[in-house]
C-alpha cells in the first residue's frame, strides 16, 4: 500500500479536528490538529523522513501524542480514532461546521430537532423560516446562517496574522533546510497586504542557480520561486503582483518597445533592466546607464 503524503495525512488532522468540535470534545484539541495540519504542510522536510526519523516533534505544535496519529495515519493510511468518530455524524455536517460564526451545539441540535445535514438542507430551512420552529433560534440567527452561508462561498484563507505566523515557520524552514540559500522574502498576497491570504509565497536566491528561476509548490499552500541572484528582483516583482497588475505591466512594456519576463525587462535581445536585490538596480553594463523597471 502506497503511504500518504503530507496533504492526505493533513487532511485526516483536519477532519479528525471538525468531528472532534462536532462531538462536543474540547476546542483546544481542535485546534491543535488544525495547527499541526498546516505546519506538517509547511514543513520542508517529507513525512517519510520526519516519520522514519522520529522527527514529526520537531514542527511547532506536534507533541508526543499528535505525533502518534500523525504516525498511525502514515503507517495505516487511516487513525481508528477518526473512523470511531465517522460513525457518530454524516459527512455532510462538517460542511456546517466551516460557516463562520456557526457554533458546533447549533448544528448538532438543528440536526437532531430537524435533520438538517448538508449546506443546502440549512440554507433551504433557513429561507422556508424553518429554523424558528426550533426553540432558542429565531428571524436573528436565520439571518446570520443566511450570511454565514453567503460569506463561505466568498475566497477562502488564512487571515493575515495567521499567515504571519506560518509565512515566518515557512521561512525558518528553509533557511535550516538550505543554509546557502539567501534573502528569504515574502511575496504574492502576504507582500501586498491583502487580508485574506490564499497561498503562502516566498522568493529565495539559490546563489548556484544557473538560468531561469524555479517554483516550489506544496499542496496548494506555500510556493517558493528560486531564483538566481541577477533575477532576483523581477521573480519577486512577478511572484507578488497580482495578475492583472503583471499583465498591466508587461502591457505597458510592450506598447513602450520592451518585453517584461521572468528575466528581467528586455530591448530587442538584451536585458535592459532588472531589479538585483530590493532597492538595487541592476544596469545593462552597454548602456552605462541607471535604469528602472519601465524607462
Amino acid at each position: 500500500m502506497a503511504k500518504p503524503n503530507a496533504a492526505a495525512v493533513a487532511e485526516q488532522l483536519r477532519e479528525l479536528a471538525l468531528r472532534m468540535e462536532l462531538a462536543g470534545g474540547n476546542p483546544y484539541r481542535a485546534k491543535a490538529h488544525n495547527r499541526a495540519a498546516e505546519n506538517l504542510l509547511l514543513s520542508q522536510v517529507p513525512i517519510e523522513r520526519l516519520t522514519e526519523e522520529g522527527r514529526l516533534q520537531d514542527i511547532p505544535g506536534i507533541g508526543e501524542a499528535l505525533a502518534a496519529v500523525i504516525t498511525e495515519i502514515y503507517n495505516t493510511g487511516r487513525y481508528r480514532g477518526l473512523d470511531a468518530l465517522r460513525e457518530k455524524a454524516p459527512e455532510g455536517l462538517l460542511e456546517l461546521l466551516r460557516l463562520p460564526g456557526i457554533k458546533p451545539d447549533r448544528i448538532r441540535k438543528l440536526h437532531a430537532e430537524l435533520g438538517i445535514s448538508s449546506l443546502e438542507g440549512l440554507e433551504r430551512a433557513a429561507r422556508e423560516g424553518r429554523l424558528k420552529a426550533v426553540k432558542g433560534f429565531g428571524p436573528a440567527f436565520e439571518a446570520k446562517v443566511l450570511q454565514a452561508i453567503d460569506m463561505s462561498r466568498r475566497p477562502q484563507g488564512r487571515h493575515l496574522h495567521r499567515a504571519a505566523a506560518a509565512i515566518e515557520y515557512a521561512s525558518s524552514e528553509i533557511k535550516k533546510l538550505h543554509p546557502d540559500w539567501a534573502d528569504v522574502t515574502p511575496a504574492g498576497e502576504f507582500r501586498r497586504g491583502c487580508e485574506l491570504i490564499s497561498t503562502l509565497s516566498l522568493v529565495v536566491v539559490d546563489p548556484r542557480l544557473q538560468g531561469a528561476s524555479k517554483t516550489i509548490s506544496q499542496a496548494d499552500q506555500l510556493a517558493v520561486h528560486v531564483t538566481a541572484r541577477d533575477h532576483y528582483g523581477v521573480t519577486l516583482l512577478l511572484a507578488t503582483g497580482s495578475e492583472a497588475h503583471v499583465d498591466g505591466l508587461k502591457t505597458l512594456a510592450k506598447k513602450k518597445g520592451y518585453k517584461l519576463d521572468s528575466r528581467g525587462l528586455w530591448k530587442a535581445s538584451r536585458v535592459v533592466a532588472a531589479l538585483q536585490k530590493a532597492g538595487d538596480v541592476y544596469c545593462d553594463p552597454a548602456r552605462r546607464r541607471k535604469s528602472t523597471v519601465l524607462p
